[in-house]
Formats: C-alpha cells, sequence, structure tokens
C-alpha cells in the first residue's frame, strides 16, 4: 500500500478540521484525508513530509513544489512542519503507521503546545485544533461530539 504523504502539521490539522478550508476541493480532499485518519478500524502507512502532500495538492495556493498563498507562506507552513515533526520526535520523510502517529500526539501535544506549533496560523483563533488535540488525548480519535 503506497502511504499517505501528510506535512508535518497537518498530523495535527487532521483533529480540528470541520469543514473549513481554502476552496471546496481542498475541503473534499481533507475531508478525504481525515476520514482514513478518524477511521478507528484501519491502519495504514504515512510519510511525513515538510513540503507539498496528499491534502496540498487540492489546495489553490500550491504552485509546483511550494505553498504561494503569500510570499511568506512556504517558509511558514515548512517551520511548522518541522516544529511538529520535531515535537512528536520523529523523522522527516519517514514512513510511521497512523497507530504510531496517532500515539505520539496523543502522549506529546497538549492543546496550549499549538500556541507555539501552529503560531500565526489563520485556523488557530477558531479554537477547533486544540479541542480536536484534546480529543485525541482523551482516546476519541473519531472526533465524535460528546452527548
Amino acid at each position: 500500500m503506497k502511504p499517505l504523504r501528510l506535512r508535518g502539521h497537518h498530523l495535527l490539522c487532521v483533529h480540528g478540521f470541520r469543514g473549513m478550508g481554502y476552496s471546496p476541493s481542498f475541503v473534499e480532499k481533507m475531508w478525504e484525508v481525515v476520514t482514513k485518519i478518524r477511521d478507528e478500524e484501519k491502519d495504514f502507512p504515512i510519510q511525513v513530509v515538510s513540503a507539498l502532500d496528499d491534502a496540498c495538492m487540492a489546495c489553490p495556493h500550491h504552485g509546483e513544489s511550494t505553498c504561494q498563498a503569500d510570499p511568506n507562506s512556504n517558509e511558514h507552513v515548512i517551520s511548522m512542519d518541522q516544529k511538529v515533526i520535531r515535537h512528536l520526535g520523529i523523522e522527516e520523510n519517514g514512513i510511521y503507521l497512523k497507530s504510531e502517529l496517532l500515539g505520539l500526539t496523543a502522549q506529546k501535544v497538549v492543546p496550549d503546545d499549538l500556541d507555539y506549533l501552529c503560531a500565526n496560523c489563520s485556523w488557530l483563533p477558531h479554537g477547533v485544533c486544540k479541542e480536536g488535540i484534546a480529543n485525541v488525548r482523551n482516546g476519541n480519535i473519531a472526533q465524535k461530539e460528546a452527548k
């Protein structure tokens, strides 16, 4: 099975994703990725990168090989990727099972870590990312709403 390619920071984004995005095609692709990650029945390989990934390919801001949302965006997203990769203690371009990455996220990331790991991300102020990480830490990988 070919590994899913995910940017370092997208390893965290998938937990807070609630359908907001840069374009309808990006939202559709992100839901596809998020659904796979949140499916507690399936485990599969993920290659962790600091570059355009499978989700980026549906984003209107992707260039040939870089994020082009604005002049500083590629540097910013690579910085977030590398901070997350270091925080989780994994290797850039390494291939890991989804279950390993979920376990590392639950063990090593607390919601307030996002203030540093995701500094200046336009989605962070919405609060859904911290909520998603809190859910993962509580074993709620599927992000099911409390009843």
